[in-house]
């Protein structure tokens, strides 16, 4: 028997959660909840962390769902009505420290593995106005001369560590937690724009580390949908600690998570996490992941019966300060798709080397399919890192971003089929082992040479084959796709002769290149209302003339020996097009079964379930 627990702004802890006693917070319904129950959430603002004491099953999942077209927002941010005065548009508020608990965002610094402050420290805390962020300001006499908005803030007693420029590289000890004063207090003080009373108007402080995560591992199979999930402070997510977003699928499996705005979460909007142990932030370095990945191996039961297989599905993602959706070794065989990701690691405060729209480590039968990106700061709307193995990219849609999809050090299969890929620079890839099929490519392709050793596994299976594997570039396909001036073929000159590339059917702008059909191009992609449609304003005039692509001339990726198709070998990503038509026996190139006239809708492109 399975019990629906209703939960409402007006309820009562102490009551029992049915519809006519409902409880008054998340976390009250969750301590009662079990397989199977589903957690009903009425209208209104929660402020609370939310950590699931259990997880259901694979037939009877434990469900978070808001009523249907009610709004409900779980937030990581309080109100404050005692905010003073300072002088026009200056305001200031004073927190005991008390009221954080053991986790005072304004005492502690973002920091981790791969991390770069530019020589400043940024507090994990952050101010609200009109529900989008307010930047910190590194000093307050700044403030205090009225230039711009802003918010900094002081904790009484606070004793801060040195900074270090580049936090996990060779040597970089363990972060200590924040020594200050309990009895004192945190003062913030920020300016407002004229007329702007933060005890009146709508001015958030972001006080927890994160809204939705459980601090036990293996809390599986977890359904959250249909939230305005927001304001937490969350870290800096490096592959070599327990991740940490501000919704965490933390080192569990068989999570789905749809249907959400998740949005201004100070570094990680959606984790599919790593899990915790005595080792985070000791091991910044290639060494320091390889025994990452042991340990998991060894200690932690990294599989596929164990970690992994989440859906992640038509979300909006949006302002994170450092990456959308990320995931360590946690993410494999998972399924991304659907979701509008945009306006993540796109203030330019800080740099270093986990930032993107989604950034993924151990990608193994990850599929990132009908997503929308753009917007999202460098290196890339997509970062998929060391061991992306049987990994698909299909049906995305990408534009205005620092560049659409980076392949760092893998040894594939790598599928990228069926991609709309319209931002300045489109492809970075140091990888091999990869099939590029059917995409319409505008910006700049750069292939680096790389002698960096990284494992490969056994197909669909999260076990190394070898845990080291020097990864020059080569055994690379690419097929039929639309490639504009900026993409040079010639880049894969640099490789390895006994990983030959191959390169058929494809339509190509530049003027001088050998390898595709020369023609004109232009294209137009234009928003109107929530609708981005594409036009080509010239294009490319050879109809259904390729072959299709075919997996018997394929072949397989050669160092790990693992075909281009889907796990189960009934499907490939090349059998529809971007729409979903079929393709025949003779194909148009791009990521349309045949050449499209006038304008088309791309966006949005939601998943039927």
């Amino acid at each position: 028997m399975t019990t629906t627990f209703h939960v409402s702004g007006a309820g009562d802890d102490a009551d029992d959660g049915s519809a006519e006693r409902p409880v008054r917070t998340v976390s009250a319904a969750a301590a009662r909840a079990h397989a199977g129950d589903t957690i009903l959430v009425g209208a209104g603002t929660y402020r609370e962390r939310i950590d699931p004491p259990r997880g259901g099953t694979e037939d009877s999942p434990i469900t978070y769902t808001a009523v249907p077209s009610d709004h409900v927002v779980l937030t990581g941010s309080d109100r404050f009505e005692n905010w003073s005065r300072v002088d026009d548009g200056l305001w200031r508020l004073v927190i005991p420290n008390r009221y954080f608990g053991d986790f005072n965002p304004y005492a502690e610094v973002v920091h981790g593995d791969w991390f770069v402050g530019n020589d400043r420290r940024h507090r994990r805390g952050n101010i609200f106005l009109d529900g989008a962020w307010l930047p910190e300001v590194p000093s307050l006499d700044a403030l205090e001369t009225g230039i711009g908005l802003g918010w900094s803030s002081t904790v009484d007693g606070l004793q801060d560590r040195p900074i270090v420029e580049v936090a996990g590289i060779e040597g970089h000890a363990a972060y200590a937690p924040a020594v200050y004063d309990l009895e004192g207090v945190t003062t913030i003080t920020a300016r407002l724009p004229a007329g702007t009373d933060p005890n009146i108007d709508d001015v958030e402080v972001s006080v927890r580390a994160t809204v939705f995560t459980p601090t036990a591992e293996h809390i599986d199979h977890i359904t959250v949908r249909g939230f305005e999930i927001r304001n937490a402070a969350t870290n800096w997510v490096a592959p070599t600690v327990g991740q940490e977003g501000m919704v965490t699928a933390y080192w569990s499996r068989g999570w789905v998570i749809e249907d959400n705005e998740i949005c201004y979460s100070r570094c990680a909007g959606i984790a599919l996490a790593k899990n915790r142990d005595e080792f985070d932030g000791e091991r910044g370095t290639t060494d320091g992941y390889y025994l990452t990945i042991q340990d998991a191996l060894e200690r932690d039961g990294w599989s596929r019966e164990t970690i992994g297989s989440h859906v992640i599905r038509n979300n909006k993602i949006h302002h994170c300060g450092q990456v959308g959706i990320v995931g360590s070794l946690g993410c494999a065989f998972s399924v991304i798709e659907g979701n509008e990701i945009h306006d993540c690691n796109a203030q330019g405060i800080w740099t270093g080397w986990e930032m993107a729209g989604i950034k993924l480590h151990g990608a193994i039968d990850v599929v990132i399919r009908g997503n929308h990106l753009y917007r999202c700061g460098e290196p890339a709307a997509i970062w998929l890192d060391w061991m992306a193995q049987g990994t698909r990219l299909v049906d995305n849609l990408m534009h205005d971003n620092v560049r659409d999809v980076f392949t760092e050090v893998n040894h594939g299969p790598i599928q990228l089929v069926n991609n709309i890929m319209l931002s300045r620079r489109g492809l970075l890839t140091n990888s091999r082992g990869m099939l590029v099929a059917h995409n319409l490519i505008l910006g700049r392709l750069e292939v680096w040479d790389d002698e960096r050793e990284t494992p490969y596994l056994r197909p669909h299976s999260t076990l190394p084959v070898s845990m080291r594997r020097v990864c020059s570039v080569g055994d690379a396909h690419w097929v039929n796709n639309i490639l504009g001036d900026a993409v040079d073929l010639s880049e894969y000159d640099k490789s390895v002769p006994d990983q030959p590339c191959t390169f058929s059917g494809n339509v190509t702008t530049a003027s001088e290149e050998s390898r595709g059909l020369v023609t004109e191009l232009a294209v137009d992609l234009e928003r109107v209302g929530d609708v981005w449609r594409l036009a080509f304003l010239s294009h490319p005039d050879c109809g259904a003339s390729a072959d299709r692509v075919r997996r018997e001339s394929l072949g397989v990726a050669v160092v790990p020996q693992q075909v281009y198709i889907d796990p189960d070998a009934t499907s490939t990503a090349w059998d529809h097009d971007y729409m979903g038509v079929a393709r025949g026996d003779r194909v148009a190139p791009g990521p349309f079964h045949s050449p499209l006239i006038g304008a088309v809708a791309v966006w949005p492109r939601r998943v039927a379930v």
